[in-house]
C-alpha cells in the first residue's frame, strides 16, 4: 500500500484513521471495530465489504 494514500483514507462511516494491518491484508477501524480488506493493492471501503470484528480480536496501538 502506498504510504501517500495509507495518510489520506479514513473510515468511510466515522472519519477515524485507519490502521493498516499488512498481515492480513487489511484497513482497521479501531472506532467502529470494523476491518476493510485491501485487495490487489486496492482498499475496499464499502460498509458491506467490511469484517466485524469480534470482542476477541486485539487491535494494535
Amino acid at each position: 500500500m502506498d504510504k501517500k494514500l495509507l495518510d489520506i483514507l479514513a473510515c468511510p462511516l466515522c472519519k477515524s484513521p485507519l490502521y493498516h494491518d499488512k498481515k492480513a491484508k487489511e484497513l482497521i477501524c479501531r472506532a467502529d471495530r470494523l476491518a476493510f480488506p485491501i485487495r490487489e493493492d486496492i482498499p475496499v471501503m464499502i460498509e458491506d465489504e467490511a469484517r466485524k470484528l469480534d470482542s476477541t480480536e486485539e487491535i494494535p496501538a
